[in-house]
């Protein structure tokens, strides 16, 4: 099949910088446990004071705009920019506000400083995203993928299992400071990786080559790809449909369901949990699907299972059965993020990646801002259980209304094939985008690359 673009490597000449894999892949795991501590810390602290939806809005909002707003220029400076420089001064930054952050207690303030550590994040996301890539010989990229992913994610099942726990035990200082300290992992990892993109053209890198890591500029647009763009839309549009989970489904477990900081710490790390599980899995599928439209169907298919999770969920009884629900849920969107981060790096050149990473990002998190407003005004006024109910409801409407569409895409790309060329290029399988459209989990800014 013939592809609008195509990622562009240069000879493999170096061996793969295995030992910047793992550090890279150290750094990331550290600081989303830090992400997801602090987010869930957040979140529980305005429920237990007494706060409403639409203060929960506020500040998932608030750690969400910016990745939309600065999108557009995080994505250049992770391109252009070097990323030691880069990871070294936005991890001090974020350090630095997360300190102010536990020693802070008006709401506006709280919300003020989330914004500004999302500006870091918006930044550290396609950065350390597009070096995986400039670290191995193509044919290594599965195993680093891999060992990337499996880090981020198990900082997103650790991060808010602690939070419940520390929160119950100690407040929110304790587990705000050791968000702080986790960005000391980024500037660790800005010292000792020696794979380098951006500001440091001639450094040679293993996928790169003695060209090194920063290609010339390529004339190319996310949005001029009419399978990208389906993607992209697709995605959206669910995340903006049932977004308003996130805001609440603290109410839910704690209020309507009765459950501990603790237990809610618990559901949140259930949704990673299946998340890695339907990552690891949908892999392997991947490999074998047919040319990058069945990939894009399949995301369609996936992104159905998340939303017919929520009905099912709104009856619950008990937390305990939540557990399970929330697990298969993250299971579907692993599985969409691994499509979706196939689909990216197969059809997106090399010397725009961070840009590419950072505009897919973008979209998903303005879509989930929608959700975010749209749960704070709906969490106060309407009962909690129909509320999630509709959620799911509402998401698979927007999947069948898509359908139809998506598959005219599809269609379309097979159509003008020159001939069967395998889409799915294995070292992508395990590679999920950043700022991947992770449901559940808070965060900041969900998949963190």
């Amino acid at each position: 099949m013939s592809f609008t673009s195509a990622p562009t490597y240069a000879p493999d000449i170096a061996p793969s910088a295995w030992r910047d894999v793992y550090a890279a892949a150290t750094a990331k795991g550290v600081s989303v446990c830090g992400d997801f501590l602090a987010a869930t810390t957040l979140v529980l602290a305005l429920q237990s004071a007494g706060a409403g939806g639409l203060a929960v809005a506020a500040l998932l909002l608030a750690s969400t705009l910016p990745l939309v707003v600065l999108a557009p220029v995080a994505g250049r400076l992770a391109d252009r920019v070097d990323s030691r420089t880069l990871l070294i001064l936005a991890g001090i930054g974020q350090a630095a506000v997360c300190v102010a952050l536990a020693l802070v207690h008006q709401p506006i303030v709280v919300i003020a400083l989330v914004a500004l550590l999302s500006c870091g994040l918006a930044v550290t996301q396609p950065t350390l995203s597009a070096l995986i890539p400039a670290m191995v010989r193509r044919e290594d990229l599965p195993r680093a993928g891999a060992i990337s992913q499996t880090a981020g994610t198990v900082g997103a099942l650790v991060g808010p299992a602690l939070a419940g726990l520390l929160v119950g035990e100690f407040g929110t200082r304790v587990p705000l400071l050791l968000d702080a300290a986790s960005y000391g992992a980024l500037v660790l990892a800005g010292l000792v990786i020696r794979t380098r993109r951006g500001g440091r053209a001639g450094v040679p890198t293993a996928a790169a080559g003695a060209a090194g890591p920063t290609a010339a500029p390529v004339a190319w647009s996310i949005w001029r790809d009419p399978l990208l763009r389906a993607m992209i839309v697709s995605v959206a549009a669910v995340v903006g449909a049932i977004g308003a989970i996130n805001v609440v489904a603290v109410f839910f477990v704690r209020e309507t369901l009765a459950a501990s900081e603790t237990v809610y710490g618990v559901v949140e790390a259930a949704w990673m949990a299946g998340l890695l599980a339907g990552a690891w899995f949908c892999a392997r599928l991947a490999r074998r699907a047919r040319d990058d439209a069945a990939l894009v169907g399949g995301i369609l298919v996936l992104l159905g299972g998340m939303c017919l999770v929520l009905p099912v969920a709104s009856v619950v009884g008990t937390v305990g059965w939540l557990i399970p629900l929330w697990v298969l849920g993250g299971a579907f969107n692993g599985g969409e993020n691994v499509f979706a981060g196939v689909v990216l790096g197969n059809r997106v050149p090399d010397g725009v990646l961070g840009h590419a990473f950072a505009t897919f990002g973008g979209a998903i998190q303005g879509a989930s801002m929608a959700g975010y407003l749209a749960g704070g005004l709906l969490a106060d006024q309407v009962p909690i259980r129909p509320l999630i109910a509709g959620l799911g409801l509402a998401g698979l409407v927007v999947v069948v209304a898509l359908a139809v569409p998506v598959l005219r895409v599809t269609r379309r790309e097979r159509s003008g094939a020159a001939a069967p060329t395998a889409a799915v290029d294995a070292g992508w399988a395990t590679y999920p985008p950043a700022g991947g459209a992770e449901i559940r989990g808070g965060g900041y800014g969900g998949d963190h690359g």
